[in-house]
């Protein structure tokens, strides 16, 4: 392929030498690797010929793109375009509805449209550097003053450290987003009705002010530290003289999760995140944990001296990332003599500082009554969430908080809260939870069933969920969480916070480990892309 995009660059056949036999071949012929396009990008500047990039997702080719690819090429010379690579797409869950292949050729595919490369980063700025057009040409939509992710202001100073321009084309505007979602059916039903709703309630502006709101609150959360280990292997085989499955270890990898996994969710959204946890000393992780945290989330703990920080060991076959089974590191005795009160203390001299306080109980030892009765005497607001896991199953109920403003958990934590496994989950989160906790606001997860709501006014709202595609469910629930606390804190309406909240976790889900966290620009563009 290189050879032949050299040969269409610099072959004299009439034509402009840059210009690859668009009639004669197919258009996949014209999809070549980024560095392949750097060269041919490079050999038409070298024969004075101006070079003109397009770049985005082009998810769904319509009449706009065409009026953009041909208004650029008016621009210049030799039109290259480049794809965001699939796993960029920050479109939101179910994006992009084709992948980098397809978008590629039918891109190529226009006449105009002379080369086509995928870009496998997350903007455009590595393929400015390679390319280094003369103009670099986008749409109209984005020389308006609201780049929620700044990438564009990167993108003009590429360019013009290059000698390049930006352009901006005028001309008839469509949304791919807007004709994927009323157009193509790549939502079941039930997702589809919700959206529409949404759409005709004006649930998008309402949502955009909302994490607008949130931008300068101060957050504190409190919960256990823990450490995700993961190990990937290969299987190998039964063992022929045990009951065992033998593996081999190809590579490992340890993220910061628990409450600092929480924290960085929270961190996406508002100014300022403090966390209050324990970590212990044997081995000492505070310099990993630190190097973990977003710049905007500080750390206050006690050393727990001679105990483990909570670890816990994942082995994951290769390939897909099944997991095969976990080993926890940790003692879950309760916090003792003068570290259980230099927590209480720090709880009780701060909280109210805050504009909101986040309680992320992992039930691994952190948190005991005189520490809930800390966290409710002291919270202006408190939204709380005591997970149930392998580690303390049916030991660490909801219930164990008399009050709160926002309770976040998920349908199993709420079954074993009331003691019933049968009762209908509206009937639990209306009526049985509320009457055994002073709160008003509950939201409870249900995985691929979405979410349901409820305001204290026995109103129970169903949100579906918005992927089935799930790499990883670690941390989906503290996504939820962090996400969904400011914004009840900042008064939004429990189905357009429960909407957001599935947006968080449907992109959680996505995410191996803790590898990223979520962040308000890609929030904004799922919301929008999804609401269009």
């Amino acid at each position: 392929m290189a050879d032949e995009a050299h040969s269409a660059v610099s072959g004299t056949r009439g034509e402009l030498p840059f210009e690859p036999p668009v009639q004669r071949a197919a258009a996949i012929h014209k999809v070549v690797s980024l560095d392949q396009l750097a060269r041919i990008a490079q050999e038409a500047r070298r024969e004075g010929l101006r070079v003109v990039l397009c770049h985005g997702v082009f998810d769904l080719l319509h009449m706009g793109h065409l009026r953009h690819f041909e208004e650029a090429r008016r621009q210049g010379d030799i039109l290259c375009v480049t794809i965001t690579a699939d796993k960029f797409v920050n479109k939101g869950p179910g994006r992009p509805a084709f992948p980098d292949t397809i978008r590629a050729e039918m891109c190529a595919g226009i006449g105009c449209v002379h080369w086509v490369a995928v870009n496998h980063a997350p903007h455009a700025v590595s393929v400015l550097e390679c390319v280094k057009p003369d103009i670099y040409v986008k749409g109209d939509d984005y020389s308006q003053d609201d780049d929620i992710t700044g990438n564009i202001q990167l993108e003009r100073e590429t360019v013009e450290a290059h000698g390049g321009r930006i352009h901006f084309t005028n001309d008839v505007v469509f949304s791919s987003s807007e004709l994927i979602n009323r157009h193509l059916n790549i939502h079941d039903p039930d997702l589809r009705n919700f959206l529409a709703t949404m759409r005709d309630d004006g649930a998008a502006e309402r949502i955009l002010a909302l994490l607008e709101e949130t931008k300068n609150f101060r957050v504190l959360v409190i919960g256990d530290a823990i450490i995700d280990d993961y190990h990937y292997v290969s299987a190998l085989g039964k063992s022929p003289k045990e009951n065992l499955i033998a593996t081999q270890f190809q590579s490992s990898e340890m993220f910061a999760g628990g409450i600092f996994a929480l924290a960085n969710h929270v961190a996406g959204i508002c100014r300022q995140v403090d966390i209050v946890t324990c970590i212990g000393t044997n081995p000492d992780r505070s310099e990993f944990i630190k190097s973990h945290l977003k710049p905007n989330v500080n750390l206050w703990y006690i050393g727990r001296e001679g105990f483990p920080t909570t670890t816990k060991q994942r082995f994951i076959a290769s390939g897909y990332y099944q997991k095969m089974f976990e080993v926890y590191y940790y003692d879950d005795q309760p916090l003792q003599g003068v570290i259980r009160q230099q927590i209480d203390t720090r709880i009780m001299e701060c909280a109210a500082d805050y504009d909101l306080v986040i309680v992320n109980d992992f039930g691994h030892g952190l948190i005991s009554r005189s520490t809930i009765e800390a966290l409710t005497g002291s919270a202006r607001f408190l939204a709380v969430n005591a997970q149930s896991n392998s580690g303390n199953m049916g030991f660490n109920l909801i219930t164990r908080y008399p009050s709160a403003d926002y309770v976040c958990i998920d349908a199993p934590e709420a079954r074993l809260a009331i003691g019933d496994k049968h009762l209908d989950i509206s009937t639990i989160v209306a009526k049985e939870l509320p009457a055994r906790i002073q709160c008003k606001k509950f939201i409870i997860t249900q995985g691929k069933l979405g979410c349901l709501s409820c305001d204290g006014e026995n109103t129970v709202q169903i949100i579906p969920a918005l992927t089935q595609t799930v790499v990883d469910t670690v941390g989906a629930g503290d996504a939820f969480l962090g996400i969904t606390a400011p914004l009840v804190f900042a008064g939004g309406r429990l189905r357009d916070v429960g909407f957001v909240g599935n947006i968080a976790g449907a992109l959680k889900v996505q995410v191996l480990g803790h590898r990223s966290s979520i962040d308000k620009p890609t929030l904004i563009k799922a919301v929008v892309s999804l609401l269009k």
